[in-house]
C-alpha cells in the first residue's frame, strides 16, 4: 500500500486538501505543481543517477529545493492523484521533437474524471502543456496563448502536438497500452545513464512563470516574458550554483565541481 503523505505535499504546493476528485481539482494539482517544483537533471550530472523508490522520490521533490525530470515529476503527480481518489494510470511516451521518434521514454498520466478521458503532463519542460488535456482527437486547448491538440499518429497511437510558427509540431505520441513497474524502470535507466540521450548530454532546468518561463540548458539561462527573451552566460563555480537557487530553487548538495562539465555554446 502506498503511504503517499497527502498533507506534506499539499503544503508543498500551497494548497488546501481537494474536496473531490474532479477535472478542477485535477486542474488545479497540475498547476501548483507545474509551477511549485522545478524541471530539471542534475542528479544525472552528480553521477548519482535517478532512483524512483516511491520515499527517496518524494523526499527529493516535496522536502528538499530541488525538482526532476519526467519520470520522477509525473510519478510523483500520479501517486498524488491516485492518492486524493482519482482513477489514473502512467502511460508511455515517444519523443518526437527531432523529427525520429524515441523509444518509450517519457512517462505521462491518463486520468478518468467527470465522464471523460484526460491526459496530464508536469514534465515535459518547456513544451509541457499547462493543463490536462481531454483525450479526444483534434480538440484544441490553449495555455498561456500556445495551442495544443491531440492528433492521429498512426502506428505511434496519439500525437500531441504544439502549433509554433504556424505549424502543428509533433511533440510526442503513445498508446493505451498497459504499463507495469518495470516498463518505467527500463524507460528510465535508458534516458538517464545512455551517452545518446539528452539527459545526459546537457544540464537543464525549467521553471514556469505566469507571462514565461525560465530555462536554463548547460551556462546559457534564458528568461522568457510576454515572448520577449533574455539570454545570460553563467559562470563557472559558486556563481553557477547561486544561479540555480535563485531562478528554479534548486539547492544542489554538492559543490560545482561535483557536476560533469559541459561544454559552452559557441
Amino acid at each position: 500500500m502506498d503511504t503517499f503523505d497527502s498533507a506534506a505535499y499539499l503544503r508543498k504546493l500551497n494548497l488546501s486538501d481537494p474536496v473531490e476528485p474532479t477535472v478542477d481539482t485535477l486542474r488545479a494539482l497540475q498547476h501548483a505543481q507545474f509551477h511549485t517544483i522545478p524541471f530539471e537533471n542534475f542528479d544525472i550530472h552528480l553521477g548519482r543517477g535517478v532512483d524512483l523508490d516511491p520515499e527517496h522520490q518524494f523526499d527529493k521533490l516535496v522536502h528538499l529545493p530541488r525538482g526532476g525530470y519526467c519520470f520522477e515529476l509525473n510519478g510523483l503527480f500520479l501517486r498524488a492523484l491516485r492518492a486524493f481518489g482519482f482513477e489514473a494510470r502512467a502511460l508511455l511516451a515517444r519523443v518526437h521533437l527531432t523529427g525520429t521518434p524515441s523509444g518509450r521514454g517519457h512517462q505521462i498520466s491518463l486520468i478518468e474524471t467527470d465522464g471523460r478521458q484526460w491526459i496530464a503532463d508536469v514534465g515535459f519542460g518547456k513544451d509541457t502543456p499547462r493543463g490536462p488535456m481531454p483525450l479526444e482527437l483534434g480538440a484544441v486547448r490553449k495555455f498561456n496563448g500556445v495551442e495544443y491538440r491531440l492528433g492521429d499518429g498512426g502506428v505511434f497511437g496519439t500525437m500531441l502536438q504544439k502549433f509554433t510558427e504556424g505549424e502543428w509540431r509533433n511533440l510526442y505520441s503513445f498508446d493505451m497500452e498497459h504499463v507495469c513497474p518495470a516498463d518505467i524502470d527500463y524507460g528510465n535507466h535508458y534516458v538517464s545513464t545512455s551517452p545518446r540521450t539528452f539527459f545526459t548530454q546537457a544540464r537543464v532546468a525549467m521553471r514556469p512563470l505566469e507571462d514565461g518561463m525560465i530555462t536554463l540548458y548547460n551556462h546559457r539561462l534564458t528568461v522568457t516574458r510576454h515572448n520577449r527573451e533574455e539570454k545570460h552566460e553563467l559562470p563557472e563555480g559558486q556563481g553557477y550554483l547561486d544561479a540555480l537557487k535563485t531562478h528554479f530553487g534548486i539547492e544542489l548538495d554538492a559543490p560545482y565541481a561535483a557536476l560533469k562539465p559541459v561544454a559552452r555554446e559557441g
